[in-house]
């Protein structure tokens, strides 16, 4: 049987974290939910619905996702695949059978729901987020020959190959290191489309000019620093 854990970081997402957490399929055996430093219900809500919940004071996406596989390292079981979804309701956690297809039929090292144009509702990606996604994938194929169109959040991965990543990004960078660790070491990937819809509360990168700078020049800067070694 295969042993599925679901790692959801969160901050401030207490309206939406348990829609997400109860979406999810009945298959996956643990939700754990990363309460990074927030000032409102997240983590009561999240383990009202059902989640094992993690601390993690310090601010950033990627701290909260080294945080909970910190956990799963220490778990008695170890996963087979490790699913990271955001918590704002802005996925469809029902399509997580779908992401993780590949891996349990053809073998897939990696997973990328890709939040194709067609399958987005309107507005749910800012303009910056769109072209954003279209530079960084752009580079990846111009230096790596890369074949990713999205660095969506909702992806899988086989947990033995991500423990051989190495992960270290602590903030907005965590999506595209993964993404050019798993091509430079040449594990296998592919992308699923997935339906995308307007987040519930307000997104922390991509709704303040601040975010949306910062989330740039880290994800720019992992692609010039892959391409250059």
């Amino acid at each position: 049987m295969t042993d599925i854990k679901v790692i959801i970081p969160a901050f401030n997402e207490a309206d939406s974290i348990a829609l997400v957490i109860k979406g999810l399929p009945r298959t996956i055996s643990e939700v754990i939910v990363v309460n990074n430093n927030s000032t409102d219900d997240t983590a009561k809500n999240a383990e009202a619905a059902g989640a094992t919940v993690l601390t993690e004071t310090r601010k950033g996406y990627g701290y909260a996702c080294l945080k909970g596989l910190d956990y799963i390292a220490l778990s008695a079981k170890q996963p087979n695949i490790i699913v990271f979804i955001d918590g704002d309701y802005s996925d469809y956690p029902e399509e997580l059978d779908k992401v993780v297809a590949p891996i349990l039929k053809d073998n897939i090292d990696f997973v990328v729901g890709a939040r194709t144009k067609g399958l987005r509702e309107e507005g749910s990606m800012t303009p910056q987020q769109v072209f954003g996604n279209w530079l960084a994938t752009f580079l990846m194929q111009l230096f790596f020959g890369a074949k990713f169109t999205d660095l969506g959040p909702f992806r899988a991965i086989k947990y033995e190959k991500l423990k051989e990543l190495n992960m270290e990004d602590k903030t907005y960078g965590w999506t595209v290191e993964m993404q050019l660790k798993i091509l430079k070491k040449k594990m296998t990937y592919t992308e699923v489309p997935v339906r995308y819809k307007r987040r519930i509360g307000v997104s922390k990168v991509s709704g303040t000019v601040k975010g949306s700078i910062f989330a740039g020049i880290k994800i720019l800067g992992w692609i010039f620093k892959y391409s250059i070694k």
